[in-house]
């Protein structure tokens, strides 16, 4: 009876290993710090005339992801060692009043998962601050989205990071501007990670086959059924496991990064990476910034 008893509880443990490979949590330290600025690009791929102020905003009032306080520094260290980028971060929302918005060449949305309920960020905060009634406090939260849209449109450079697709979840406005909402995610898992088009300027940094890393792959809804983006990089939907009953795909691609311009702005959206075990893959951070310098208008290349 024990043995039936031990094999069955190491049967359920190797089970429910397989069935997610969450990996640990990283302490964010100075080893870890100097790992990512010994990995960083020391230049930029891309020649540039001047500086250019990028605001990283790390706010969440849904799921919490471990990673944001090290995406945050990521970005803070591939601006500086390249010399390209001016990083300043917050959390604050009144930021997103138009006037600081344009003080400011790309705007980063590092995990800014909102609640289940209305699925917008901005009401979420508005109503934890504010006093005002639920009327108000929504019409604020429009006008802030709307700022954003406009900002964008006006020439903004916008990057979105991961759980960050459900900023505004429930917005088709806000879903146009990104190229998608979130649908779901199966449980982690080791993913590969293909390129879409070799030859694109912003995977160069990339080998042929791509990359592989643990992370949880997204499928999305709304305008990605548009797919009006330029793709980068992808996964085959045949090799991701515990898909959603009713929802499997065994075939096709679903995209994990892509851009897409609004207006006179640009858009940029990576789903790499829920962990900050991926940053530690140089190509991946010399990835994230060329997209700034595409963003940010430093390099043109349409």
């Amino acid at each position: 009876m024990r043995f039936i008893l031990i094999f069955s509880l190491a049967s359920l443990l190797l089970g429910s290993y397989a069935f997610s490979q969450s990996l640990k949590e990283v302490e964010l330290d100075n080893r870890w710090k100097g790992t990512i600025e010994h990995l960083a690009p020391d230049e930029t791929s891309f020649a540039f005339d001047e500086k250019k102020k990028v605001l990283v905003f790390s706010l969440h009032t849904g799921f919490k992801h471990w990673v944001i306080p090290h995406t945050e520094e990521m970005i803070k260290i591939v601006g500086a060692k390249s010399g390209a980028f001016e990083v300043t971060a917050t959390k604050d929302i009144s930021f997103f009043e138009l006037e600081k918005l344009e003080q400011f060449d790309v705007i980063v949305l590092n995990n800014t998962c909102s609640k289940p309920d209305h699925r917008n960020l901005f009401w979420d905060e508005l109503n934890q601050i504010s006093e005002a009634d639920s009327a108000t406090l929504m019409q604020k939260a429009h006008e802030l989205e709307n700022n954003l849209i406009r900002y964008v449109e006006s020439g903004g450079g916008l990057l979105v990071l991961h759980g960050a697709v459900t900023t505004q979840n429930n917005s088709m406005a806000f879903s146009r501007l990104v190229g998608g909402s979130f649908d779901y995610h199966p449980p982690q898992q080791e993913i590969q990670i293909r390129l879409e088009d070799p030859n694109h300027p912003l995977v160069q940094s990339f080998p042929a086959e791509g990359f592989t890393h643990v992370d949880e792959p997204y499928f999305y809804k709304n305008a990605y059924e548009e797919l009006d983006f330029t793709p980068l990089l992808y996964f085959n939907n045949a090799e991701i496991k515990n898909q959603r009953k009713g929802k499997e795909l065994t075939e096709g691609k679903t995209y994990a990064a892509w851009i897409r311009k609004a207006g006179d702005g640009r858009v940029m959206y990576c789903s790499p990476s829920h962990n900050a075990q991926s940053f530690e893959n140089p190509n991946l951070l010399r990835f994230y910034l060329d997209g700034l310098q595409w963003l940010s208008g430093q390099v043109s290349f349409e």
